[in-house]
């Protein structure tokens, strides 16, 4: 699709968790028009430009929605909290981005986010189900505490509604208490951690991962032994923050060796930094993009 400059209005901004704002912005149906899991740029000031996921399916209807973070000390997050909601209408430009869900698939899905990540998978499952409401789709969501699960009644409505959609929220907090609740699944500790110890095959699966290059590659390393192949899964970070081999040596992880060309004298503590932070929640420009 040609990328376009349109002016949007601002429909609503609702706080969704003292973190994460709901926006939804109202344009023209034909010049808004987007693949499901693309994103678009918001204009903060000339010249500035900042992605965001967006958060729907394209369905006709004229709007469109984002899951954004709040960072009240990051310069961008608070003006944009400031445009949003004392300016009636915002410059955009859409659509962009490579990770998105091709119409006619078959394949079940695997789709993996952190944090404000999900709002690039809810997109994606949108899609999905309107096309075929009997796909297979497992969504695994991880956040650091239970409150960040900002959607997770929607998630649960889909499991509960389609017995194909299976949820799976993974909270990093060793505090956490869960509740037997229908419609998802609990896991405690890091994504790739969760992951590991639920797949043993990857066999015919489509894989989406949003979320941080740290926590996109960590879930890569982990589904690798599993037989992933670089042709199955899709992801942002492949574009903005590619890595050299894309797949880990087979002698070594990551942090043994080399991810880029730039990378090729990283030290140990770096390595180990890059671990600790794998799997930690998507920052405001994580993605290229807060989503």
């Amino acid at each position: 699709m040609t990328i376009r400059t349109l002016t949007c209005q601002v429909e609503t901004v609702e706080d969704l968790t003292p973190d994460v704002f709901r926006v939804v912005l109202e344009g023209r149906v034909e010049a808004i028009s987007h693949a499901p899991g693309q994103y678009l740029e918001l204009e903060l000031h000339e010249g500035t430009w900042v992605p965001f996921s967006i958060a729907c399916a394209d369905n006709g209807e004229g709007q469109l929605e984002l899951h954004i973070q709040h960072w009240p000390e990051r310069t961008h997050s608070a003006r944009l909290r400031e445009l949003l909601t004392h300016r009636n209408r915002l410059s955009v430009r859409l659509p962009s981005g490579d990770c998105f869900l091709p119409a006619g698939g078959v394949q079940p899905l695997l789709l993996i986010a952190a944090g404000t990540g999900f709002a690039q998978l809810k997109a994606i499952v949108e899609a999905a189900l309107a096309e075929n409401p009997e796909r297979d789709i497992s969504i695994w969501w991880a956040v650091r505490e239970r409150r960040d699960l900002y959607a997770e009644s929607l998630a649960r409505q889909w499991a509960q509604t389609y017995s194909n959609v299976h949820f799976h929220a993974v909270v990093e907090a060793a505090e956490t208490e869960f509740e037997a609740l229908p419609g998802i699944h609990w896991h405690r500790g890091r994504i790739d951690e969760a992951l590991a110890a639920a797949f043993e095959t990857l066999t015919d699966l489509e894989i989406y991962i949003a979320g941080s290059p740290g926590m996109v590659y960590a879930c890569v390393d982990t589904l690798a032994p599993l037989g992933l192949a670089e042709h199955q899964v899709h992801s942002d970070v492949f574009s903005y923050a590619p890595r050299v081999p894309f797949l880990p040596l087979p002698e070594g992880g990551p942090a043994q060796a080399p991810l880029t060309p730039g990378e090729a004298h990283t030290t140990s503590e770096q390595g180990e930094a890059s671990n600790k932070g794998a799997a930690s929640k998507k920052g405001e420009a994580s993605k290229k993009r807060e989503p």
